[in-house]
């Protein structure tokens, strides 16, 4: 909702600490090319919609994830992840041409007090914080990788003391899967 706010707007808008620039997308969907595990194309991509897009006068990009917090609280090891994820899609698209992203953060907005009154209204009045995220390529990278291996591997033995494990196995049994 609040992305909205930001549509057309330039980098000062957002954060004036950002280098120069303008909103270039808001929600938009990313979708990368299979990731390669150990030198191995995969069956696996990356998907997901990323809140602001910016593009900077330099030609670069920055991915913006907005969240709304009832406390400023900094989350952006929470979200980095996410937003490198978001970051491998764009350098490395299904479709169309790779865009090279140099920023990464959220901006978040917190509550300071209720405004207002009950002929009038009443609203929130916000404080906004931004929030820069490191890059770290090499983290995903090895996240994937191990998650990857593992989901492609072969299925665990099950433990007699696994509800899930005999559930699944029970089934297996019923349908006749493997």
């Amino acid at each position: 909702m609040q992305e909205k706010y930001f549509a057309d707007k330039s980098c000062a808008d957002i954060a004036p600490v950002l280098p120069a620039g303008r909103v270039a997308d808001l929600g938009g969907w990313v979708k990368s090319t299979f990731i390669t595990v150990n030198g191995q194309p995969t069956k696996y991509a990356i998907r997901g919609k990323y809140d602001l897009l910016i593009e900077f006068s330099d030609g670069s990009f920055g991915i913006i994830d907005c969240k709304f917090q009832a406390k400023d609280s900094d989350k952006t090891e929470l979200y980095q992840p996410q937003l490198e994820a978001y970051a491998f899609a764009l350098e490395n698209p299904a479709t169309g041409a790779p865009k090279q992203v140099s920023v990464m953060g959220l901006l978040v907005w917190s509550l300071l007090e209720p405004a207002g009154d009950v002929n009038k209204g009443f609203g929130l009045k916000l404080k906004h914080t931004w929030r820069p995220i490191e890059r770290n390529p090499a983290a995903l990278g090895e996240r994937l990788t191990d998650f990857i291996t593992v989901v492609s591997g072969p299925m665990p033995a099950a433990k007699d003391n696994c509800d899930m494990c005999n559930y699944l196995n029970q089934r297996r049994e019923f349908i006749g899967a493997q």
